[in-house]
């Protein structure tokens, strides 16, 4: 591609990043112009922003490069995670998968020694975050998000939202570093750089471990006033629904089945062809069983993957600058400086950069990767998962949309957590 054409794609990158911290302005320009305010509607999803920008860059690279350069441009990127996220949202979000996730938080709830709704919460925030070092970041964050959605009621403060929101986003950015297949940025680095789970458990992920369960203790105690309110409030809800109908129960065979299916897409998530087929099978008992499921968050999924789809095609045009910019800085600086980076590049894509780079020392890769982890909370393109939380929690939210300002500001305490446990406690286990 020429110069001019990275300019652009830069220009374009920075414009949407910009667009993400106005989404909600724009979508109160419909209000002024009622004919178009589907339009404005679209252009204020926040889903939608980095899509709708790869479009245009396309555009402008069919009338720069050439219709064949542009269509191998995009041809040639890889959509893998945006359509493993689509996927797994989809069947993590599932009545028998949500069904299994909350008796394990219920069980786990029922043996701590404080309130249930106190308890529950706890769990969903510190514990929840840790699973994605199993079952993947994506998974994790699903889950947490729907079982938080009992949480938001209209009487809910706007302090307690962004705690909350912004404290999830960064325990699933650092939760999944317990294992070197889960966490994205570690991902991408581990194949090139020879790490493997015991390496990473030792180097991350207890570390990780101790930052997400001081970020839910500290959230916890901030805000168990208004879970006591909830508590009463679900209390009372009870009592109201006494005499009707108890819900269908859900078969142990078709939890065991659908456990068997998120496991599959789990495991090949990184062979689209398999997991695809996977989702379809999914798809065929979903519309077999309805007895047995609720309302598929089909548009929930996709607009995430077309977020995503829009991240890579920009994304993949801003190494020429970020890749520079990373072999400038000493180990120190370059945990801050992923750290920040990270905040407005995918950290998955900032440690795919750092891993083309020859001769780093091991300093040198912790810092980077401890600095993309430590960074993904702080915006919601920050960390691949960060989308589908947003997309499932947003409706809670004043004018259904996550304020780009509010959530880096309750983001900020949980990643300064962070980055003591990162930078304070000894560089390995072991």
């Amino acid at each position: 591609m020429s110069e001019t054409t990275q300019y652009v794609a830069a220009t374009l990158f920075a414009i949407a990043i910009l667009h993400t911290f106005l989404a909600a302005s724009v979508v109160k320009f419909g209000h002024h112009y009622p004919k178009h305010e589907g339009l404005f509607h679209i252009l204020g999803e926040v889903e939608a922003v980095f899509g709708i920008w790869s479009i245009i860059l396309f555009g402008y690279l069919i009338y720069a490069e050439g219709f064949g350069n542009a269509v191998d441009y995009v041809d040639n990127r890889n959509y893998t995670e945006p359509l493993f996220v689509f996927v797994i949202m989809v069947v993590a979000a599932s009545r028998p998968i949500m069904t299994a996730a909350r008796g394990v938080v219920e069980f786990l709830s029922g043996h701590l020694p404080m309130n249930i709704t106190v308890a529950r919460f706890f769990v969903i925030m510190g514990v929840v975050p840790l699973l994605g070092s199993l079952i993947t970041e994506p998974a994790a964050m699903t889950l947490a998000a729907m079982m938080l959605l009992r949480f938001f009621h209209k009487e809910t403060s706007r302090f307690f939202k962004y705690a909350v929101i912004g404290t999830l986003f960064v325990n699933i950015s650092i939760g999944g570093a317990l294992t070197h297949f889960a966490a994205p940025p570690i991902l991408m680095v581990a194949s090139t750089w020879a790490w493997d789970t015991p390496y990473v458990f030792n180097h991350l992920g207890w570390k990780a471990a101790t930052a997400v369960l001081i970020n839910a203790t500290l959230l916890t105690l901030l805000v168990k006033k208004e879970l006591h309110v909830t508590g009463a409030k679900e209390k009372a809800d009870a009592e109201d629904d006494d005499g009707e109908e108890t819900p269908r129960s859900m078969p142990g065979s078709v939890i065991f089945l659908h456990l068997l299916l998120i496991a599959g897409v789990v495991l090949f998530a990184h062979h689209a062809p398999v997991f695809m087929g996977i989702f379809l099978i999914f798809l065929g008992l979903a519309a077999a069983y309805p007895q047995f499921h609720d309302r598929l968050i089909i548009r929930e999924g996709l607009m995430v993957g077309f977020f995503l789809a829009g991240l890579v095609v920009l994304g993949g045009m801003q190494a020429w600058w970020l890749q520079p910019l990373l072999t400038k800085m000493s180990p120190i600086e370059v945990y801050f400086g992923a750290t920040a980076l990270t905040a407005v590049t995918d950290n998955a894509a900032l440690t795919y950069l750092a891993s083309l780079v020859q001769g780093l020392s091991e300093e040198f890769k912790y810092m980077v990767v401890a600095g993309a982890l430590t960074g993904g909370g702080l915006t919601i393109i920050a960390n691949a998962p960060n989308p589908a939380g947003a997309s499932i929690l947003k409706n809670r939210f004043d004018a259904s949309n996550i304020n780009p300002g509010y959530l880096f500001l309750a983001a900020l305490g949980p990643t300064i957590i962070t980055i003591i446990c990162f930078k304070s406690l000894p560089l390995t286990l072991w």
